[in-house]
């Protein structure tokens, strides 16, 4: 956020809600599928209600602070840096599924993404490019599993899409691939770009004093801090979770 540019608290709290949600869920994952505890509350499609209001709200305020970075490079290059080390970590522990394109990758390769764009004045803004951003994730939303459409309305996406790993990156999971937390480009950019492109427009609206005075100390700080806590909270968890069971 650039320096000459008010703090938007009120943001900062969305994002710190969202952090919290966020544990809260991987706590409840953890109990689950690690500790072996049945939480019958815990199924879809509670579960995935759940996890989409975390990981959209995530996307979204991340591609709305696009306008207010001094670099989106170098903001791309912290969560590419976070996310490699992320795998690396999960594959070294073995705990669960090592985390192979997850969220803090899809928010690198959007914001570098949304970075060459803006480099070449071509970055999505406006309210009409934002709600066609917003429709075509929810169309795409099945790419990952082969399809695209809404339910009742879907159309099968070729086979050979799917033949090779290689563009799991993309969206097109291999036959292989597999990962404990997966927000590919496809269609999880979109949502980024839908949150970019009502940027601009926030940037210079005459917002009520209060997106700028909230305070909410807790959420406030959280809000500001989501990567540091995006680190810690898991090995957190971990041993919790295994006190737990061993209880």
């Amino acid at each position: 956020m650039n320096s000459t540019t008010k703090r938007l608290n009120a943001i900062d709290a969305i994002r710190g809600f969202s952090v919290v949600s966020m544990v809260l869920f991987h706590f409840c994952y953890d109990l689950v599928a690690l500790a072996g505890i049945d939480l019958s509350w815990f199924k879809p499609p509670f579960e995935d209600v759940w996890r989409a209001s975390i990981s959209w709200t995530f996307l979204f305020v991340a591609g709305l602070m696009c306008s207010y970075s001094k670099s989106n490079f170098r903001r791309a290059a912290r969560y590419g840096g976070l996310a490699f080390a992320i795998w690396i970590a999960t594959t070294l522990a073995a705990v669960d599924t090592p985390i192979s394109f997850g969220i803090i990758f899809c928010m690198a390769a959007s914001t570098l993404l949304y970075a060459a764009l803006q480099k070449h004045n071509a970055a999505p803004r406006g309210l009409v490019c934002g709600f066609v951003l917003f429709f075509s994730f929810v169309i795409l939303l099945g790419i990952p599993r082969g399809t695209i459409g809404i339910t009742g309305c879907e159309l099968r996406l070729p086979k050979e899409l799917y033949s090779t790993d290689l563009f799991s990156w993309l969206g097109f999971t291999g036959p292989h691939f597999t990962s404990g937390d997966y927000y590919p480009m496809l269609p999880y950019s979109l949502m980024y770009l839908a949150g970019s492109s009502f940027g601009p427009l926030l940037q210079k609206a005459k917002l009520p004093k209060w997106v700028y005075n909230l305070k909410l100390p807790v959420l406030n700080f959280i809000g500001r801090h989501p990567l540091e806590v995006y680190v810690l909270h898991q090995p957190i968890l971990l041993v919790i979770t295994s006190l737990v069971a061993g209880a």
